[in-house]
């Protein structure tokens, strides 16, 4: 694809290190901010710390590295825990440390989406892609935290970044490397171990739009693609394979809680969610819970049956896999429990399935693409309706602007960009609307929409050339 005229040598390097400066910077800010609740908030954390902990001293991926036989990990994908993992052996066991590595991953997925833009708009436009980038609170409000966002957005938008070159340049080398990144993505977060098909589709789609004459040209790198994709994956398929007798990425993370947790997300408001989370969490006399639940159910004027019905599912499931003390016994229970969420998922949507519906295609789609508030999680219950409203304002027109950049870079001739970066929002929302969302899992996502913004905007100030030629 050609890009926009630019003078050869003009400022060479002087928008990426500007991109890179306010990234890191952001990423100081947060780190300084979210600090207070490193020790007291996310658990998830603990899981990936203990993983990678574990991975650096023994070599060997379990929660259980002083078990005489090797207790395998039924819930975590391995290549967040091996990236805990080399940090610490690199710079010590640190929060700070990981949050730092972190920080440059975040730089550099600002400076891939200015990669990314300057293929189809002007240096100008591309600066301001990555800028907006780089100033999007929640990229470095994760960033801080020892969870897999920020990876997983670097991998997801790497990938994207190119798979979309090699399909301009048609190299087998750049075919495979996005095939290698599309795997590392799938292997930090299993939600995207089918992305691939949809950027193939894309690229087809693209093919036939722009060009049909040449609609077969894309099957070939595509092929490499996905061949290099199945490459990669396969150890860890085969790993599952051996251990949990299962074709699948995650033995015990598979659709079971997201399918609990989505019908529940549609019934009750999210603060009052987390109240009664923490009653079933904390209280283990099954009387007091009742109790303490139709409390909560009074003062937010809930239906009591409707409260007290989730604080004893969520605890009876919890109680699953949290009795077991054997290391194995325990595993093979996470599986247990998966199963058991995913049962009473089920038996809790046919109640009103058309209830469930309208609540994934409205709330369900609002939490995913809208909902974030990068605001400390200590201090989120006390903001007031208004300043959650307001922040979740500029979101919206972040959406919203991205479904029309779309439309702007396709009519600019850019079809294979269009295409794809439309195909990776597609793909989240087709993934997760369906049981479970929320906000953060959209995030790998927004670089994306972020880019597509700026290109809306760019379009609609008439600011935007059109390309020389067709992807």
């Amino acid at each position: 694809m050609s890009t926009s005229p630019r003078r050869p040598g003009s400022h060479r390097g002087v928008p990426q290190l500007l991109i890179a400066s306010v990234a890191l910077a952001h990423s100081v800010l947060f780190i300084v901010y979210q600090r207070p609740d490193w020790l007291t908030e996310w658990r998830d954390q603990t899981g990936y710390l203990l993983l990678g902990r574990a991975i650096a001293e023994t070599g060997r991926f379990t929660r259980f590295p002083a078990a005489a036989a090797y207790v395998p990990e039924p819930i975590r994908t391995p290549a967040y825990p091996a990236f805990v993992a080399l940090v610490d052996v690199v710079f010590g066991e640190h929060h700070l440390a990981i949050a730092g590595v972190q920080a440059v991953l975040f730089a550099i997925t600002c400076l891939l989406v200015f990669a990314i833009a300057r293929h189809v708009v002007s240096d100008r436009v591309a600066l301001a892609a990555g800028l907006v980038t780089a100033l999007y609170p929640p990229f470095p409000y994760y960033g801080a935290l020892v969870l897999t966002e920020t990876l997983t957005t670097t991998l997801v938008t790497a990938a994207v970044a190119v798979w979309l070159r090699a399909l301009g340049t048609h190299g087998a080398g750049a075919f495979v490397a996005s095939g290698v990144l599309f795997a590392a993505a799938a292997l930090t977060r299993p939600s995207f171990q089918f992305l691939p098909l949809f950027m193939i589709a894309a690229a087809l789609a693209a093919s036939l739009a722009g060009a049909r004459g040449q609609a077969a040209r894309p099957w070939r790198g595509a092929l490499v693609m996905l061949g290099a994709f199945m490459v990669a994956v396969a150890p860890w398929i085969a790993y599952n394979a051996v251990y949990f007798h299962a074709l699948t990425f995650s033995p015990a993370g598979g659709p079971g809680r997201q399918l609990f947790d989505g019908f529940w997300q549609a019934e009750l408001p999210g603060r009052v969610e987390a109240q009664l989370t923490s009653i079933a969490t904390d209280t283990p006399d099954r009387l007091l819970r009742e109790a303490r639940a139709r409390q909560v159910a009074a003062q937010s004027r809930l239906p009591p049956e409707l409260v007290v019905s989730y604080v004893q599912q969520f605890a009876d499931i919890r109680h699953i896999w949290l009795t077991p003390t054997e290391p194995n016994e325990r595993v093979q229970a996470r599986i247990v429990a998966d199963h058991e969420y995913l049962r009473v998922g089920f038996q809790d949507i046919q109640q009103d399935f058309g209830r469930f519906a309208w609540g994934r295609l409205t709330r369900g789609a609002f939490v995913l693409w809208a909902a974030e508030i990068p605001v400390r999680y200590s201090d989120i219950n006390r903001l007031p309706p208004l300043v959650i409203r307001l922040i979740w304002l500029p979101q919206v027109c972040l959406v919203a602007l991205a479904v029309v950049g779309v439309v702007v870079m396709a009519r600019a001739g850019a079809l294979a960009d269009a295409f794809g970066l439309a195909a990776l929002l597609l793909y989240v929302t087709a993934f997760h609307l369906p049981i479970s969302t929320e906000a953060r899992y959209s995030l790998p996502a927004k670089p994306a929409a972020l880019l597509l913004a700026v290109v809306a905007v760019a379009g609609l100030a008439r600011k935007l050339p059109p390309s020389q030629s067709q992807a």
